[in-house]
This record gives structure tokens, C-alpha cells and sequence, in this order.
């Protein structure tokens, strides 16, 4: 199993200035390496305490800089909120200065504050994404970028530098309404999953993505899922139930608050009618949705934690694990804590569990029979 690590740079209720947040979450990512993760992402995120992740691929350059062996990925770009041509000279520009450890993930975006803030109709995201998504994997595969669609009309042009090797298995989208799983398969992507809904959901999803996979790619098998977690970590099991229960809490009481979880703009707004539900349950009894949310999460003695994780990679059989240990207020010493905990204790369990190679190209199947 594969491991990486997200920072999130939140700074709920700006107790602290942004550059103090920035300085604590610089000072755990200069952990990661030597802790032994084996990659690093970044969420993109605007204009509120949420997430401070403006600029992802910025972000993946400076790791690059100061790591030698990890992989560096996006969790995820924002395709409506970017010139497509852009992303695609970004991210390979990121591979040949990293010397190809980029790993590129999309998505769609689900905050009203951020498309009203980039002037960009929600309603409109699916065929922006679409468009975009299609005209970029094409690009960072064949070295130019050419679309002429309803909503993105790019010129053919050249991506330079020229990409220098294949981004085939390198390549993941997020998203978790019904139409995301089918989309990714005809893309071609892996699937990033976020934990906002029980892992028996979570499997439906994958198994309607697969068979979209091999309908459109018949002859091979698709990737393997990454599976994103928030974790705690404390050998003392009530007093991790307890700061689980508060910070994880904290965490989806931003999201709630980000995305607007508890209104109505999402309920009316074209596309994103598979979120009405969450929002429904957020009105109807939010702590039963929170609770719910925290059960979730890989938190708990170091036990627990490997316990959880092979529980979760039993029902959704993911080959890869993205971490999150600083979020919802939490002090960055217990954050720093529980990482070191979770390097020593559950790192190399979880790193042991069996599974397909991470990145690799999608495996084909031997059709003679």
C-alpha cells in the first residue's frame, strides 16, 4: 500500500496570523520525507479559513525543492477555475523539475464562494471540466493541446518543454455525485476518493467506474482507488476518541460552513443534485451527519488505525492512502505527535498490506480464453 500525505494549511476562526499557520504546516511537511511517506498532495481551495491552497501546482514545486525521492500530487486541481492550456504547461514543467514525480488529479469544484469569487457559472461545470479534462490528458500525452468544444476553444499549440515521458497511471479525478465514476473511465483517470459517504456507497461508485472502465477500454483492468483520510493517532484510546470527535468534527463543521452544506444554493443549482441529500441530512440532524463523519476516519490507538484501514481496503480495495494530521484547530504539537506516532506504529503495517503497485499503467487482461 502506498502512503502519502496532505497538509491542508486551515486556520479556522484565524486564531493564529496565515503566516503562522503556514510556518507550523511548512515545519510537518519537512517531516514527511524522513518519516517515510511516499508522496506529497495539496488540495486547491480560495478565498476563505477552510483550505489556504491557492495555487497547487506552485505549492508541488516548492516540495519538489526541498524532497529528493517522494511523489508530488494535486488533490485536486480545479479545472473550471483554469485555463487549461495553463494546467497543462504547469504540470509537465512540474514533472521535468521534479524529475517525474508529478501526479496530476482534477476536479470539478463544489464552492459557490469560489466560482462567484472566480466569475464562473456553477452551472456550467460539468461541460467545463469535461472539455478541459479531455483537451488536458490529450496534451501532456501527445505534446500539444488543441479543443474545440462548447466552452473551451483552444488553437493547437505546443506544450514546451515537451512532456518526457507518459502520464499513463499517473492520472486521478475526484468527485462523488453518480456521473463521476463513468466520466473518469472514459478519461481515462484513476479514482480519488473523499470519506463523505459510507464505504458501501463508496463501492457502488467503483463498480459502476469499472465497468464504464472496460466498456471503453476493453482488454485492461482499471486502476486501483487512493483512498483520502483524516487521522489521529494517541496510544491513549479515550483521549484519541476524544480529539478525534473534536478536531475531525471541526473539520466538517468548515466544510459545512465552505461549501454551504446546511443551505440551499446547491440545491438549485444544475448538477450537483446528487449533494442535496448531504444537505438534507445536515438540516435534518447535523451531529447524527458529524458523528458519522468522524467514524469514518482512520482514528484511534495505532491498533485501531491499522484496523480501520484494512477494513476500509477490504471494501473498496484502494493500493493507495493520502493522510491528513493537521485540521479542525488542532495544535500542531498533538499533529506532530500523532504523525510521528502513525510513521512509527502504522505506517509499516499499512505500507505491508498487499495490493497492486501504485501508478503503474493499467494492467491488461489476457482476453485468449
Amino acid at each position: 500500500m502506498h502512503v502519502g500525505y496532505a497538509p491542508v494549511f486551515q486556520n479556522l476562526g484565524r486564531k493564529v496570523s496565515d503566516r503562522e499557520a503556514y510556518r507550523q504546516e511548512l515545519r510537518l511537511l519537512d517531516l514527511v520525507e524522513p518519516l517515510g511517506f511516499e508522496s506529497i498532495w495539496e488540495p486547491e481551495h480560495h478565498f476563505t479559513d477552510y483550505e489556504m491552497t491557492p495555487n497547487v501546482l506552485q505549492f508541488l514545486t516548492y516540495c519538489a525543492g526541498r524532497t529528493k525521492h517522494v511523489k508530488l500530487g494535486s488533490m485536486v486541481v480545479v479545472l473550471p477555475w483554469h485555463d487549461p492550456v495553463r494546467v497543462a504547461e504547469q504540470i509537465v514543467l512540474l514533472d521535468h523539475l521534479s524529475d517525474g514525480r508529478a501526479i496530476l488529479g482534477i476536479g470539478r469544484g463544489l464552492g459557490a464562494v469560489e466560482f462567484d469569487g472566480f466569475r464562473v457559472d456553477m452551472a456550467k461545470s460539468r461541460g467545463i471540466f469535461n472539455e478541459s479534462a479531455d483537451a488536458i490528458v490529450k496534451a501532456v500525452e501527445r505534446g500539444y493541446i488543441e479543443c474545440d468544444g462548447e466552452f473551451v476553444k483552444q488553437p493547437r499549440r505546443d506544450i514546451r518543454p515537451a512532456p518526457f515521458k507518459s502520464f499513463e497511471g499517473r492520472m486521478f479525478g475526484a468527485g462523488l455525485s453518480p456521473e463521476t465514476g463513468p466520466i473518469m473511465a472514459q478519461l481515462g483517470l484513476g479514482m480519488m476518493i473523499f470519506p463523505l459517504k459510507a464505504w458501501t456507497d463508496v463501492r457502488v461508485s467503483l463498480d459502476e467506474y469499472a465497468k464504464e472502465w472496460r466498456k471503453v477500454r476493453p482488454g485492461t483492468e482499471p486502476p486501483k482507488c487512493i483512498q483520502v483520510a483524516f487521522c489521529y493517532v494517541d496510544k491513549d484510546p479515550e483521549r484519541a476518541r476524544a480529539r478525534a470527535t473534536e478536531h475531525v468534527g471541526n473539520y466538517y463543521n468548515s466544510i459545512i460552513s465552505h461549501y454551504d452544506m446546511a443551505g440551499d444554493r446547491l440545491k438549485g443549482t444544475k448538477g450537483y443534485e446528487f449533494y442535496q441529500k448531504t444537505i438534507q441530512a445536515n438540516q435534518d440532524n447535523l451531529d447524527a451527519t458529524i458523528a458519522n463523519f468522524v467514524d469514518l476516519m482512520p482514528c484511534g490507538t495505532p491498533e485501531q488505525v491499522i484496523g480501520k484501514f484494512a477494513d476500509v481496503h477490504r471494501q473498496i480495495d484502494n493500493n493507495a492512502i493520502i493522510t491528513h494530521f493537521s485540521f479542525g484547530g488542532m495544535p500542531y504539537d498533538v499533529a506532530e505527535q500523532s504523525m510521528r506516532l502513525f510513521a512509527a506504529e502504522v505506517l509499516p503495517a499499512v505500507k505491508a498490506m498487499e495490493t497492486t503497485q501504485f501508478l503503474e499503467p493499467p494492467r491488461r487482461v489476457n482476453q485468449a480464453a
